[in-house]
């Protein structure tokens, strides 16, 4: 599956496109296809602050922690944990997750 990420803090043009493996839900989690995702403060205010503040927000002082950006996002539910009573597969839902910038969440 492709996804946004970022290797090497730096300017916007350090985002690629890449290949990334493909999550699985936990038994209390969900899986969702996304539909669409919006860039708001949390996406791109790292990129405009000073460098030393952007590494301890992102917890790697070399590279970032966390690779992936992205938190709104819209979709659908493609697959659900062992415990997931309240969505099916197929429900359209939309929320916060990390790496919402990526095919699935």
């Amino acid at each position: 599956m492709k996804a946004i990420v970022y290797t090497k803090y730096g300017p916007p043009d350090v985002l690629r496109l890449q290949d990334v493996e493909k999550p699985s839900p936990k038994e209390n989690e969900v899986l969702v296809k996304v539909h669409a995702a919006s860039v708001n403060a949390l996406d791109w205010r790292p990129f405009t602050f000073p460098l030393i503040f952007v590494r301890m927000m992102r917890g790697g002082l070399r590279e970032p922690k966390n690779k992936s950006l992205g938190v709104d996002m819209a979709g659908r539910v493609e697959a659900v944990g062992a415990t997931v009573k309240q969505f099916q597969p197929g429900d359209e839902v939309f929320g916060l997750s990390k790496s919402a910038f990526a095919e699935l969440v």
